[in-house]
């Protein structure tokens, strides 16, 4: 009978995938030799443990999510008879696996619950915070707040008990997330100042100190203090370029949307001209944001739309770029209204709606808000169709000089009588 070693270059070098799984399946269903030395079994249990990765990894390239969970099942048996330690990395290896299968998100939930059922069982504590930490991200992902925080909250507890600090960092991380999903600003501001005190305490590996830029940037970018949130992105970049992490494209979008927000189209260009940022300039998501940039820079509303349209996956998928990029949608068609309406004492709605490429009735409610925010002084006449648009009234201040002499008055009067008091 050919040995695990055998069995495992076998599969290793086989071109048929069936084929391989079913070698990997016998190398981890045959027992350990019982007569053997020690170090035999240990190579025995490492040859095992390949098995097991390279079918994960096997499952993964078919994206069979199913597959890969039933690896992480049979992965239980075995971890019982090695460290620790190996354990939770051997688990997270495979979990890693679930990344590149799409729709893997239900099945990858249901499989975190039963690994943390049994590491509480095992009394496996920093595997659990482990799993743990890893469903509140998925929680995140697929927008069940309210369960990520229920989760969070008991794993904040925990983890201040045993004063893990780079678990304690990474979940503050996870809760300002969360709630920043839920637009709590204060809070998720709150458990970012968290995350960082936890930090700053430890050595913070460059993925988890660019991660924390990252959600810094966004909370600033959410305050509109665009300056600084950009070079929190920047930090970002830099970080996960040196890297060749994928993700930094994700900050050089958000680069590019606070130069665009900051009224600098014109700097786009200029910005995906340096060294780290060149690598990505051709791709569709930098793509889509130098079309955006066009379309700000030449205050074309027409140009706008057929950017979201053209590019809707790039710009649409991500909630952060939707949310701004619809405020600079809403100020554009603002100033857009404003040009057409500004020479006018009174004009049809029609025509403007015509001018600016848009329906009536969306024309008609940006400019009732308009008149509501005090942007112009005019009136709608519905029955007549048309806005009617008013100069600025001069504010009369004859009121407020009135007030302001009474109170003057009252302080002589109030200091008059204190005099009188004295001298009765």
């Amino acid at each position: 009978m050919p040995s695990k070693e055998e069995l495992l270059k076998e599969a290793n070098s086989s071109s048929d995938p069936k084929r391989a799984e079913a070698l990997y399946r016998e190398i981890l269903a045959s027992p350990l030799s019982e007569h053997a030395s020690v170090e035999e079994k240990e190579a025995e249990l490492r040859h095992q443990e390949a098995a097991l990765i390279k079918l994960g990894e096997l499952y993964r390239d078919q994206s069979n999510a199913q597959g890969v969970a039933e690896v992480i099942n049979l992965s239980r048996g075995f971890v019982s008879s090695i460290a620790k330690a190996k354990t939770a990395k051997l688990i997270r290896t495979l979990l890693d696996c679930f990344n590149t299968i799409p729709d893997s998100q239900k099945i990858q939930m249901n499989v975190l619950h039963e690994n943390i059922e049994w590491a509480k069982r095992e009394k496996r504590i920093f595997l659990k915070h482990s799993l743990e930490t890893r469903l509140v991200g998925l929680q995140l992902d697929t927008q069940q707040y309210k369960p990520a925080l229920a989760l969070i909250e008991t794993l904040l507890t925990e983890l201040k008990r045993l004063d893990d600090k780079m678990v304690l960092t990474e979940v503050h991380l996870l809760e300002s997330r969360v709630y920043r999903g839920i637009g709590n600003l204060a809070k998720a501001k709150a458990a970012l100042t968290s995350a960082r005190t936890a930090a700053n305490s430890i050595y913070c590996p460059p993925h988890l100190q660019a991660r924390l830029d990252l959600q810094s940037g966004i909370l600033h970018a959410e305050d509109k203090d665009y300056t600084t949130a950009y070079s929190y992105f920047y930090e970002t970049f830099e970080n996960l370029s040196t890297q060749d992490d994928p993700s930094a494209l994700g900050a050089l979008k958000y680069m590019l949307l606070c130069k665009v927000m900051l009224n600098l189209p014109e700097d786009v260009t200029s910005l995906l001209s340096i060294k780290l940022a060149s690598k990505y300039a051709q791709l569709r998501d930098v793509e889509s944001m130098r079309a955006i940039a066009r379309a700000h820079q030449k205050r074309n509303l027409a140009d706008f739309e057929k950017a979201l349209r053209d590019y809707r996956q790039e710009l649409s998928s991500d909630p952060t770029i939707r949310t701004h990029l619809s405020a600079l949608y809403d100020t554009l068609l603002e100033q857009n209204l404003l040009r057409i309406v500004e020479p006018y004492s009174v004009v049809e709605i029609e025509y403007v709606a015509q001018q600016v490429g848009q329906d009536r009735q969306a024309v008609e409610l940006k400019l009732s808000q308009m008149i509501l925010d005090k942007v112009f002084h005019g009136v709608l006449d519905q029955g007549r169709g048309c806005l009617l648009i008013f100069e600025e009234p001069e504010a009369d201040r004859a009121y407020g000089a009135a007030i302001d002499t009474l109170e003057q008055v009252g302080k002589v009067v109030d200091s008059l009588y204190a005099k009188t008091v004295k001298l009765a």
